[in-house]
């Protein structure tokens, strides 16, 4: 809910499945209920909201990977295409399960469960 919906399009256009919660729940879910949904429907969470990582460091869950942006700019014009590629350097770890946190200075990847 916290990214703009013009990311499932340009996610979309660079050959990836997208959708935005406000077309799947409500804008007041509450975010175990979008964790849990990604969770079941083997979804990446994609956001700029850093309490997903803090639900997967609490709970120890194994899923759903989580992609987090921190960065200043956050509209796919700015930062798309740098994502596009992180996203593609580190397929093979959102496959398995990661919290990878995306700054436009550094990326970091943590495998699932954290300890």
């Amino acid at each position: 809910m916290n990214l703009s919906p013009s990311w499932v399009q340009f996610l979309q256009e660079n050959g990836f499945e997208a959708i935005h919660w406000i077309n799947v729940g409500k804008p007041n879910d509450p975010d175990k209920v979008i964790f849990d949904y990604a969770s079941k429907n083997n979804y990446i969470v994609f956001t700029n909201d850093l309490d997903f990582g803090a639900i997967l460091a609490a709970t120890n869950a194994d899923s759903p990977s989580v992609f987090q942006l921190k960065s200043q700019e956050l509209l796919p014009t700015a930062i798309g295409e740098t994502v596009i590629n992180c996203f593609n350097q580190y397929e093979n770890y959102l496959k398995e399960g990661s919290l990878i946190t995306f700054d436009t200075s550094k990326i970091r990847v943590r495998i699932l469960p954290l300890k």
